[in-house]
């Protein structure tokens, strides 16, 4: 367990994670797979998938909320009771609140509706049945909802990364998705703890057969020229919102390049906005974020979720 003080800095970069994260969801919403080509300097335009207001952030936003809003009661992620709550507010949500959902995510929470038992159970078994009967179950809908575990063990890195392989394995059950989970969570974590970006910071918390890998995976999006074809795959997605993190950290508008950078990689730019914006926030700051309007389900605006974010570290705090 590491000790930390809960000072107005952290609160602040605490406050930055969610709300940088739906500012860059919103800001791609409009350029996912193409909607609109991006002419210049993306836009808050709306429109998308989803037919979104413009500011307003779509299910990787909203997926998130449902993570946060149990860390918030201060309830340990890592618990049966959180993940059934964080499984049943999927559901729910799925059949109440979704503006869009992820080709992967709705097949398992389809399949999950139709099982009986606790949430958590349901939404495992229909994620483990996806695994097994295709062979595209690494997508990104995992990767996209990090923001909150990486507030929520401010104190504990390892229960960071158990979180966020539990978490994840609500409705992608592959390795790979696991391993990114854990990277950009702790990540995220270490961001908030102490104002330094290190995605490397994480390695230690994986097997260390799959670092040589994962080293080169992201020693590659390094690259000022990295473009990668596509980024739904949770290794491109995180490939993608590392290329954009690394291009802006040293900027001096460091959240609003890095969410640019990410839209402008193209594909599923929402969703890479999003991701990158998480650690952005996380390193940087509330201050720091690009001062647009953003709202969303359910019913929330970016304030809110700022707050939301300052909320998980106090209740998720250690008590000695």
């Amino acid at each position: 367990m590491e000790t930390y003080e809960l000072t107005d800095a952290v609160r602040n970069r605490a406050r930055g994670t969610l709300l940088a994260s739906a500012v860059g969801d919103a800001l791609g919403v409009p350029y996912e797979f193409d909607t609109i080509t991006l002419d210049g300097e993306p836009q808050m335009l709306g429109g998308g998938l989803g037919d979104y207001e413009p500011g307003e952030w779509s299910d990787d936003t909203q997926m998130a909320i449902c993570i946060a809003q149990v860390a918030a009661t201060g309830v340990r992620l890592t618990s049966q009771a959180a993940q059934d709550e964080i499984a049943a507010k999927f559901l729910a949500w799925s059949k109440e609140g979704a503006t869009d959902i992820g080709i992967q995510t709705s097949r398992v929470l389809a399949d999950a509706h139709r099982r009986e038992g606790a949430a958590s159970q349901r939404l495992r078994a229909a994620a483990a049945y996806f695994a097994a009967t295709s062979d595209r179950a690494a997508g990104n809908g995992a990767l996209m909802r990090t923001a909150p575990i990486g507030l929520a063990f401010l104190y504990d890195r390892d229960l960071t990364a158990q979180a966020a392989r539990e978490i994840a394995g609500l409705t992608h059950t592959d390795p790979m998705v696991g391993d990114t989970c854990v990277l950009w969570s702790e990540a995220i974590r270490h961001a908030v703890t102490s104002g330094r970006i290190d995605i490397y910071a994480g390695l230690d918390l994986l097997h260390p057969d799959v670092h040589p890998s994962l080293i080169a995976t992201l020693k590659e999006a390094e690259d000022p020229d990295f473009r990668p074809e596509a980024n739904s795959f949770t290794i491109t997605a995180m490939q993608s919102a590392w290329h954009a993190v690394v291009m802006a950290k040293d900027t001096d508008d460091p959240i609003r390049n890095g969410l640019f950078e990410a839209i402008k990689q193209g594909s599923d730019t929402d969703t890479t906005a999003a991701v990158a914006g998480a650690l952005l926030g996380a390193a940087f700051g509330e201050d720091r974020v690009p001062d647009y309007e953003v709202h969303g389900w359910p019913g929330m605006t970016g304030s809110d979720l700022a707050d939301l974010g300052e909320t998980i570290v106090e209740k998720c705090r250690p008590r000695y």
